[in-house]
């Protein structure tokens, strides 16, 4: 399938996707906090918002990057070795500060489903995480000469979102026992910390060479 990266290709990108979607972030916060104070159904609903945000940041992604690619293989270079800066930045701001997970318990405003889904989908449209992944991890799985490079880009965006949905179902039927395990667990998070921001600094030292051997 033409489609389909290589297995190389699709292992490292299987473990970055795998330590983004169990990283705490405004997502993650959203749909665990729907379901503890408005039940399943809410998080659920939250979850589904969530991830048609996710589509739509991996059809933007494919076809701007592939854009890019098309109109200048020198701009696309120039977008990878700022977005390998980047993850270097971003890594050292979570060695520093911390994830950080605040959810709400008990009773709160009840918001209709098609109003919880629509603050999901925006969470997620402007969710720096996810914003990061798509414009800076995607582009290093991919060639620049790569006729293929849409829909491979397409392929990877939809692939991140099914090992994303899983992740997502456990903490939000598992919420309660989720929330007071994170939030009492420190060493948990930092190793959550230390593992993101790894990726991230190998993801960025990987561009960084592609670039000086291109």
């Amino acid at each position: 399938m033409y489609f389909v990266p290589e297995l190389s290709v699709m292992a490292g990108f299987t473990l970055a996707a795998f330590i983004l979607s169990i990283t705490p972030g405004p997502d993650m916060t959203f749909f665990m906090s729907k379901t503890l104070t408005q039940g399943r159904k809410a998080g659920l609903v939250a979850i589904i918002g969530a991830t048609n945000g996710i589509m739509i940041h991996a059809f933007l992604a494919a076809v701007g990057i592939s854009a890019l690619l098309a109109a200048s293989e020198f701009a696309f270079q120039i977008l990878k070795t700022v977005g390998a800066l980047y993850l270097v930045y971003l890594a050292f701001q979570i060695l520093r500060n911390g994830t950080a997970l605040s959810l709400e318990e008990g009773e709160a405003s009840r918001e209709t489903p098609r109003a919880i889904w629509a603050k999901a989908v925006t969470i997620n449209l402007l969710n720096p995480k996810v914003v990061l992944f798509f414009v800076t991890f995607l582009p290093q799985f991919v060639s620049a000469s790569d006729p293929y490079a849409t829909s491979k880009l397409l392929f990877l965006g939809f692939f991140f979102i099914l090992l994303n949905v899983p992740s997502s179902l456990v903490m939000v039927f598992g919420a309660s026992a989720v929330s007071k395990f994170l939030r009492s667990s420190p060493r948990v998070m930092r190793i959550l910390d230390y593992s993101f921001a790894g990726i991230m600094a190998a993801f960025a030292v990987k561009l960084l060479s592609a670039r000086s051997t291109a």
